[in-house]
C-alpha cells in the first residue's frame, strides 16, 4: 500500500470521476474515491514497487499455469489497477497494489469488485495501521474473496512476511441486541514469514506455489 502523499494541493474534500479526470494526470493517480471522498495516496519506495510487480507476475504465471490445465477458467493478474464499487459509477474505487480478476468482455473495460477473486498490499514501514484497517474493509465490504497483506522488512530490502485472509461473510455467537458494525470480515488463512523452506504455498483461488527466490530483491 502506497504511504500517504505528503504535499497535497487543495482540493475538495469530495469529487466525482468525472472531475477527477480533470484534473492532471500525476495528481489524479494519487488519488482514490470512497464514495466520493478524496483518499490521499503516493507511491511507496522503490522497494514497494519492486515486490509489487514480483508478486503480480508470479501470480500471473500461476493463472496461466491453471488456466491451460483448467479451460473454463479466465484469470488475469495486474497492479495497480482501479477496483470499482458498485455495478455502474466510477466514483467509488480503489486501488489496490495487485490483483486478480476474471477476464472481462471487452478490452478498456472497468474492473468491478464482483469481478475480483484476489487483491493485494505490499506495505511499507511507514503505513499505518488505521490505514491498513480502513483500507481492507473496503475490500471486505466489496465481497472480494481473498486480501493479501506483504509485509516489508524495516531494515533491508525484503519481504519479511506475507498473510493471507479469507472473507467471512457470516459472524459468530453475539449477545442478543449485539451486532458487527460490518457484516463481512478477513479471516487469516495462511502466513509465511522468510523462513519458510518452500515459500508461498496456498490452494486458492487456484494452487499457488511461490518460493522465496522470486521474490528477492
Amino acid at each position: 500500500m502506497p504511504e500517504p502523499h505528503g504535499e497535497q494541493p487543495k482540493l475538495p474534500t469530495h469529487l466525482t470521476w468525472e472531475e477527477l479526470e480533470k484534473l492532471p494526470a500525476e495528481i489524479a493517480a494519487q488519488i482514490e474515491l470512497w464514495n466520493g471522498r478524496v483518499v490521499w495516496l503516493r507511491r511507496g519506495p522503490g522497494e514497494h514497487q519492486t515486490f509489487t510487480r514480483r508478486l503480480t507476475n508470479a501470480l500471473e504465471s500461476l493463472a496461466r499455469k491453471d488456466m491451460s490445465s483448467n479451460t473454463e477458467h479466465c484469470w488475469r493478474a495486474n497492479l495497480e489497477t482501479n477496483v470499482f464499487f458498485g455495478r455502474t459509477g466510477n466514483s467509488d474505487f480503489v486501488t489496490p497494489g495487485f490483483l486478480v480478476h476474471r477476464c472481462l468482455e471487452r478490452p478498456y473495460q472497468d474492473v468491478r469488485a464482483g469481478d475480483v477473486l484476489l487483491v493485494g498490499e505490499v506495505l511499507s514501514p511507514g503505513n499505518t495501521q488505521s490505514d491498513i484497517e480502513a483500507k481492507k474493509a473496503r475490500y471486505a465490504g466489496g465481497g472480494i474473496p481473498w486480501y493479501w497483506e506483504v509485509t516489508l522488512a524495516r531494515d533491508d530490502s525484503a519481504i519479511d512476511i506475507v498473510q493471507v485472509y479469507g472473507l467471512e461473510t457470516g459472524y459468530g455467537q453475539l449477545p442478543d441486541g449485539v451486532r458487527p458494525l460490518r457484516p463481512s470480515n478477513y479471516l487469516l488463512t495462511g502466513e509465511w514469514t522468510r523462513d519458510a523452506p518452500n515459500g508461498i504455498e496456498f490452494d486458492f483461488p487456484f494452487p499457488i506455489s511461490i518460493p522465496w527466490t522470486e521474490l528477492e530483491f
